[in-house]
């Protein structure tokens, strides 16, 4: 089945002052029909362009953009507003109506689309039940917290039944309670609803706690695509690690390994772990056979997508030679790092 999102090779351009800019360079990537992906990439990287090909509100410079089994830039403006209809769009900064109540956002897609008002007022109070603001109906913008705006914003976004839903940078105007709450919601229109879901974001907490799979752009270019749990556990890109580390900051750096040298005599070896079970039955056996003991001293275990991962800072002390039989034991079964 192909997918439900496709670029081939896109490309796009803009000209400045200083001469052409390359938003994006050549980027392959395919989004697949059901899933909650992520893009993300510092500011400048090319994220918010990539979203503007998608929903048609650019062309690609070159390469092609299919959208729905439609190819964006070869259609009349009408067939792209029929397209665009199906595609729901959020932002960081909201875009309501102050003017307009929350029933009147909500509505006004549907007003557009020549809905008749019976079924006008039917979807609408379907849509604020779903998002947890019925009592909300009739208040103005100006009267909502920035949590509530962003679900109307969600509401008005689902108006007319989309099958992609965009989300540019949708959380990161929120406080962290507020930002759980958005992406709770976010999960319920991907697995009640069906919709597809493609979150721009330069959060990696965000990308952590709702993505299947993320694509890293960097400078404009697509520097990797993996799952989720793929592109944290084992980054092939400098990129990717510098983002990955703003979550799963586990290992240790230069200062933390300074501060663990002057509390513990024993060597310091950093295991990756992506398995509950991994640790435990090494370290038993070398407490059983040799005169060993160890200490955690620094990390933790995390969870992603129902996986376990992180990093542990052990001190072994010991003999020399059984230190690394343990080593060499624990190198059989995860990435290990001994710090002279």
């Amino acid at each position: 089945m192909a997918p439900l999102i496709a670029l081939r090779e896109v490309s796009k351009s803009f000209t400045a002052r200083s001469g052409t800019v390359t938003a994006l360079d050549s980027i392959d990537l395919d989004i697949e029909a059901g899933e909650i992906f992520a893009i993300i990439g510092h500011s400048g990287a090319g994220k918010s362009t990539l979203v503007r090909l998608i929903n048609g509100l650019e062309h690609a410079t070159s390469g092609t953009v299919t959208v729905d089994g439609v190819v964006i830039g070869e259609q009349s403006e009408r067939e792209m507003r029929r397209l665009r209809s199906r595609i729901g769009m959020i932002f960081q900064q909201f875009h309501l109506f102050r003017s307009r109540t929350v029933y009147g956002n909500v509505a006004y897609p549907l007003k557009l689309a020549g809905l008749p008002r019976e079924r006008q007022r039917d979807r609408v109070a379907e849509l604020l039940a779903f998002v947890g603001l019925t009592d909300k109906a009739w208040a103005r913008p100006d009267q909502l917290s920035g949590g509530q705006k962003q679900r109307v914003a969600i509401a008005r976004a689902l108006a007319n039944d989309p099958a992609i839903l965009l989300a540019d940078e949708s959380t990161s105007a929120l406080d962290p309670e507020t930002t759980r709450d958005v992406l709770r919601l976010l999960r319920r229109v991907n697995a009640e609803l069906g919709v597809t879901v493609v979150v721009v974001t330069h959060e990696m907490d965000v990308v952590r706690s709702i993505a299947d799979r993320v694509a890293v752009l960097e400078a404009g270019r697509l520097v990797e695509v993996g799952t989720v749990f793929d592109v944290f556990s084992a980054p092939r890109t400098e990129t990717s690690r510098r983002f990955a580390a703003t979550v799963l900051r586990n290992r240790p750096g230069a200062d933390d390994l300074t501060r663990l040298r002057k509390r513990h005599d024993g060597t310091l070896v950093s295991v990756t772990v992506d398995d509950d079970d991994v640790l435990g039955p090494v370290l038993t056996e070398a407490v059983r056979e040799h005169d060993l003991r160890f200490e955690i001293v620094h990390g933790g275990i995390d969870t992603l997508q129902g996986r376990s991962f992180g990093s542990v800072t052990l001190a072994l002390t010991g003999a020399e030679r059984d230190i690394e039989t343990t080593v060499d034991r624990l190198r059989a079964v995860a990435p290990v790092e001994v710090h002279a």
